[in-house]
């Protein structure tokens, strides 16, 4: 993409989330500018320096990937954010760095780079991360990533840095996350894996209907227990029905 146009993309992508405030709708038009770089890819998140998994806690609330949903889940179930080289490095770094830089340094552990060639067989193969510092030492990140092994020009990463510095301070203004909100925040995927748990299908049931693997269910339907403050996939698919969400049968 020639300057002029990467200047007047940027410029428009910030025209068009002055008046954004809601974390979803932002993350959308973020996806929809860095589509425009070959960036197909998005993982948003905080990460406590001892958390295992890459999840929301009570500090830092917003979580936001659209990673491939195996690749999703098997990160989490395997609890590949203890050892992701991208997080290591980004809470070394201040700017945006190469993912060939990671994987390449004579730092990075066996483990870590097992992770960074796990996830380009799931497509994840280029990308750029992006460290996000706050105050009291909170950190979260951003990740683009590309499907093939092209890498990404200097001044791409300097305005997707500016684009995701954006989208940070933003979510940081509104990031309450209350049950209400959460509400929004629902896939279209996590919404019919709690739809049949209310018909009373089971997770291998699911994965037949849907064409995907019992973990990548259970995958879909914890992340709608956490949305929606629950305890279990039942009382998520009656809170689902009470707010509306879904309907019943």
């Amino acid at each position: 993409m020639k300057l002029p146009r990467i200047e007047l993309e940027l410029g428009l992508f910030l025209d068009m989330t002055d008046d954004i405030a809601q974390s979803e709708r932002l993350f959308e038009l973020l996806c929809a500018f860095a589509l425009k770089f070959d960036c197909p890819w998005i993982a948003y998140g905080p990460l406590a320096s001892k958390q295992r998994v890459f999840k929301p806690n009570r500090q830092d609330s917003v979580v936001m990937w659209n990673y491939p949903a195996e690749w999703q889940e098997r990160y989490s179930r395997m609890g590949y954010a203890r050892i992701d080289p991208l997080i290591k490095k980004g809470r070394k770094e201040a700017g945006a760095f190469r993912w060939s830089e990671v994987y390449t340094d004579k730092s990075i552990t066996e483990d870590g780079r097992r992770v960074l060639d796990e996830a380009a067989t799931f497509g994840l193969r280029s990308g750029v991360t992006v460290p996000l510092h706050g105050p009291a030492d909170s950190f979260r990140f951003m990740s683009f990533a590309q499907s093939s092994d092209c890498e990404l020009l200097n001044r791409t990463i300097t305005y997707l840095q500016m684009a995701a510095l954006r989208f940070h301070l933003m979510v940081t203004k509104f990031d309450t996350t209350t049950a209400s909100e959460q509400v929004h925040s629902l896939s279209a995927r996590e919404i019919e894996c709690i739809d049949l748990v209310s018909q009373g299908k089971s997770s291998w049931e699911i994965g037949v209907m849907l064409k995907v693997s019992q973990y990548t269910v259970d995958f879909h339907l914890k992340n709608v227990m956490r949305k929606l403050d629950s305890t279990s996939r039942t009382l998520a698919a009656v809170k689902a029905l009470k707010l509306g969400i879904i309907e019943r049968q």
